[in-house]
C-alpha cells in the first residue's frame, strides 16, 4: 500500500528520532516494527491524513505486512520509503501556512460576532509553522459550526495539500 511519511529533514522520525534509511536513486531499506498504534509500527497517513501529520520532509511510502487503518493514520509493520516529494519544500510549507493563518483569519473575522480572541493568535503563531496554522483554522471553523466544521476545514486543507503536491489519483476523504 502506498501512503505518505513526514519525517525531520534529516530524515528522522519526529516522535521516535528513527533515522530512516533515506531512498538516494532506488527506495530506502526496509524497516520492521510490530504494529501497536500510538507505540510501535511504522506510521504514516493517507492523503486526507497529511494536514495532521505536517512535518519538514514528506516522502512516499510503501506500507506492507499487518497494516491497521484509523482516521487520521496507518500502521503498519514493514515500509520503505520510496521516493521524497519534492513538491513539498520551504516555498510551499510557507504558501501552505500563510493560506492556513489567512483561512484563520476569514473564519474568526467572519463570525457573528467575531471571534476576535482567536484571531489574536494567528499571526503570532505564524513562525511555529503549518502544522500550528492548520490546527487553529480547524479549530476555529468547530468553534463555529462544531465537529463537521473541523472536518471540513481538515478536508480543504488536504485538497490544497494535494493538488499543489500534484499527488495524483489522490481524492480527499
Amino acid at each position: 500500500m502506498i501512503a505518505y511519511k513526514f519525517l525531520r529533514g534529516d530524515g528522522s522520525s519526529v516522535f521516535t528520532g528513527f533515522r530512516w534509511p533515506l531512498p538516494d536513486g532506488a527506495p530506502g531499506a526496509w524497516v520492521d516494527a510490530p504494529v501497536d498504534p500510538c507505540r510501535s509500527g511504522i506510521h504514516a497517513c493517507r492523503p486526507a491524513g497529511l494536514p495532521y501529520w505536517i512535518g519538514r520532509s514528506l516522502y512516499e511510502v510503501e506500507l506492507a505486512g499487518e497494516i491497521v487503518e484509523e482516521p487520521t493514520k496507518l500502521v503498519a509493520s514493514r515500509a520503505g520509503l520510496l521516493r521524497p516529494i519534492t513538491a513539498w519544500n520551504d516555498s510551499v510549507r510557507d504558501d501552505y501556512t500563510r493560506m492556513c493563518a489567512d483561512r484563520a483569519h476569514q473564519l474568526a473575522l467572519g463570525a457573528s460576532p467575531p471571534l476576535e480572541q482567536w484571531d489574536a493568535v494567528i499571526e503570532p503563531s505564524v513562525p511555529e509553522g503549518p502544522a500550528l496554522l492548520g490546527f487553529v483554522a480547524a479549530r476555529i471553523a468547530e468553534e463555529r459550526q462544531g465537529t463537521a466544521g473541523y472536518h471540513e476545514e481538515r478536508g480543504r486543507q488536504t485538497a490544497w495539500l494535494v493538488e499543489r503536491l500534484g499527488l495524483q489519483g489522490a481524492a480527499p476523504s
